[in-house]
């Protein structure tokens, strides 16, 4: 009795390791994943909120634009996709335009 007690004692704590060694593992490419949706909505907001104010010709929005572009280069990167705003969804292939935020 007292064997199969710790069998199954044994079983649990492995099956316990195995499940944080994943969660573990798995974490960092998530964080990496909703840190760079985050960064890429901010510089998208951040384009549009400039060319709101001062135009979309203005060198607040070109500037912008520039952030915008580093950010989707920083993305594909570090994790092979981008977060596209305006569509709300992943890319996994660099197909971003360059001039999509050129004008509105």
């Amino acid at each position: 009795m007292q064997n199969r007690s710790n069998t199954s004692w044994a079983k649990t704590i492995f099956a316990t390791g195995a499940f944080a060694g994943c969660l573990i593992l798995a974490a960092p490419g998530a964080h990496a994943a909703t840190a760079c949706q985050r960064r890429l909505a901010r510089a998208d907001h951040r384009l549009h909120d400039a060319a709101r104010r001062h135009g979309w010709d203005s060198r607040e929005a070109q500037h912008a634009r520039i952030q915008l572009h580093e950010a989707r280069e920083y993305c594909w990167a570090h994790s092979h996709r981008w977060w596209d705003e305006d569509a709300q969804r992943w890319h996994t292939e660099r197909d971003w335009d360059e001039h999509d935020h050129d004008r509105r």
